[in-house]
C-alpha cells in the first residue's frame, strides 16, 4: 500500500506539472503499476549481495575477504538443512564441546596441544588478554603498536581488556634486553604483533622469538603471539616472500599464537588460538568466550577448510591459494576472454584493451608483495571511465575496479573463472548509450 501510495502521489505530481503522456486513464495505471513494482522490488532486495571483485586485490576485507572452498559451503549447507551434533557427544550420549570439532584438526596442523576458535582475531586478542593479563602489565615493542583496519589500535584493544600496556624500545629497534628490563612483580606477558599491512625497513631490528619465549620461560611468564593474518602454508614456496608460519611460532616457543581465519588461510571470518591444552582450557572457561563464540556454520566452513590442508589439498581447493599463486599466463587468458566477450564494436566503443599490471594481497597480508596480473582496461576519458566505474558499482551484479591513470583497470586476478561471462553482461549493460 504505501509503495501503491507513492506512486500515486508521483503521478498526481506529473499531470499537476503538465505530462501530457499521462491524460489517458490506461497509462496513468501503467505508470502507478510499474512505480509501485519498481519500489517493490528495491525493497525486498538484499542489502547484502554477490560482488565481482575486479579490484585486484585478493583479500579484500571492504568485498567480504576470503571466497569459500566448494567443501566449506557444502559443509555449511548440509549444516544448515537440519540439527547437528554443535554441542552434543554422540558416542556419551550427553552434551559435548563445540570446540572439538577443529580443535584437533588445528593442533595437528599447527604443533599446538589444543584449539579455540572465536568470531574474528581481534576477539581472540581480547579474550586471551583478559584471560591472562586483566589488571596486570604486558610488555610489547613500540614498533608493534599498530592500527589495523577499520581504526583498530591493539593499545585500545589492550585497555578494553583491562591490560597495562608498557611500551619498550623505539619504532624501529627493540631488543631482548629491552623486554628485560621493563619485567617487574606485576608483569603478566610479553607480546609480539605482526605489523600486518606495513613493513619497517632499513636500520631496524626484533628481538627473535627465541629469544623472548626463553626469556618468559625464566621468568614464569606467558609468551603471546599475534600473528593477524596468520598462515599454515610456507608461502615463499609459491614466490610470495615469507610469512611467519603458525606451526613454526609454536616450535619456536610461543605460549599462544592467534591469528585469522577468513585471510591467508582462507576459510571463513574466525579468530583462532592454539597453544597448550592447559592455557586453552582457561580460554575457554572464561564468561567472555560465550559472548565471543562462533556458531555451527563457521564451525562447518574452518572444518572443511582445515580438513583440505591436512589431506596436501589446499592448494588446489582454496580459492585464496588459488588467487595467490595462479600463473599470470592463466590471468592473461581469463583477461582475453573478457575482451572478446564485448564483441568488437563494443570494446571500440569503450576503447576496451587487455592490459598488465600489478595485484595485492590485502588483508594485511605480505603488504610488500605485488603479483602481476593483467585485467581489461576501459574508458576513452578520465570522465568516461569514471562514469563506468559508478554504473558498474551499481549494476547487476555490481562490479568493483579500480581507476588507473583515467581509465577504469577490471583486474581479472580476482575475477573468479566462473564469473567471467556475468562480467561481460555487467560491462556491457553499464555502456548502454
Amino acid at each position: 500500500m504505501d509503495a501503491l501510495r507513492a506512486a500515486a502521489a508521483d503521478a498526481r505530481a506529473a499531470i499537476g506539472a503538465g505530462d501530457s503522456s499521462l491524460l489517458d486513464e490506461g497509462a496513468v495505471v501503467a505508470r502507478v503499476e510499474g512505480a509501485a513494482a519498481s519500489r517493490l522490488a528495491e525493497l525486498f532486495r538484499p542489502s547484502l549481495q554477490p560482488v565481482i571483485n575486479a579490484t585486484g586485490v585478493i583479500i579484500h576485507t571492504n568485498l567480504g575477504r576470503a571466497p569459500l572452498s566448494d567443501d566449506a559451503i557444502a559443509a555449511m549447507t548440509r549444516i544448515a538443512r537440519g540439527y547437528s551434533n554443535l554441542e552434543f557427544d554422540l558416542d556419551a550420549g550427553e552434551r559435548g564441546s563445540r570446540y572439538g570439532h577443529c580443535g584437533q584438526l588445528l593442533a595437528s596442523l599447527t604443533g599446538g596441544e589444543d584449539a579455540i576458535v572465536v568470531n574474528n582475531n581481534a576477539a581472540a586478542l581480547l579474550l586471551v588478554l583478559q584471560t591472562f593479563a586483566a589488571g596486570r602489565e604486558v610488555v610489547l615493542s613500540r614498533g608493534q603498536l599498530i592500527e589495523i583496519g577499520g581504526g583498530v589500535r591493539i593499545p585500545e584493544v589492550m585497555e578494553a581488556s583491562g591490560t597495562r600496556l608498557v611500551e619498550v624500545g623505539t619504532t624501529n629497534r627493540t631488543y631482548t634486553r629491552d623486554f628485560e628490563r621493563a619485567i617487574t612483580e606485576r608483569t603478566a606477558a610479553l607480546m609480539i604483533v605482526h605489523r600486518s599491512n606495513f613493513r619497517i625497513s632499513g636500520y631496524t631490528c626484533d628481538p627473535p622469538i627465541t629469544e623472548l619465549a626463553e626469556l618468559a620461560r625464566s621468568r614464569g611468564l606467558l609468551l603471546l603471539d599475534d600473528l593477524g593474518s596468520g598462515t599454515l602454508l610456507e608461502t615463499a614456496a609459491h614466490g610470495l616472500g615469507h610469512e611467519p608460519t603458525v606451526q613454526e611460532r609454536i616450535a619456536a616457543g610461543a605460549d599462544l599464537v592467534c591469528f585469522s581465519g577468513d585471510k591467508l588461510l582462507g576459510g571463513p571470518q574466525a579468530g583462532i588460538v592454539v597453544g597448550t591444552r592447559a592455557i586453552v582450557s582457561r580460554l575457554k572457561k572464561n564468561p567472555w568466550n560465550r559472548a565471543l563464540r562462533v556458531d555451527k556454520f563457521t564451525i562447518a566452513a574452518l572444518e572443511a577448510t582445515l580438513t583440505a590442508y591436512e589431506a596436501g589439498t589446499a592448494p588446489e581447493v582454496v580459492p585464496t591459494l588459488r588467487l595467490l599463486t595462479e600463473p599470470l599466463a592463466a590471468v592473461l587468458a581469463r583477461a582475453r576472454r573478457v575482451l572478446r566477450g564485448l564483441g568488437a564494436e563494443a570494446a571500440g566503443r569503450l576503447a576496451a584493451r587487455v592490459e598488465e599490471g600489478r595485484s595485492q594481497v590485502g588483508g594485511g597480508a605480505l603488504p610488500t608483495v605485488e603479483l602481476p596480473t593483467a585485467g581489461v582496461s576501459l574508458g576513452a576519458t578520465d570522465a568516461a571511465a569514471r562514469a563506468l566505474d559508478a554504473a558498474l558499482r551499481t549494476g547487476d551484479p555490481p562490479v568493483v575496479g579500480r581507476l588507473v591513470e583515467d581509465r577504469l583497470f577490471l583486474d581479472c586476478r580476482t575475477v573468479l573463472p566462473a564469473q567471467v561471462a556475468g562480467l561481460v553482461k555487467a560491462i556491457l549493460a553499464a555502456a548502454r548509450p
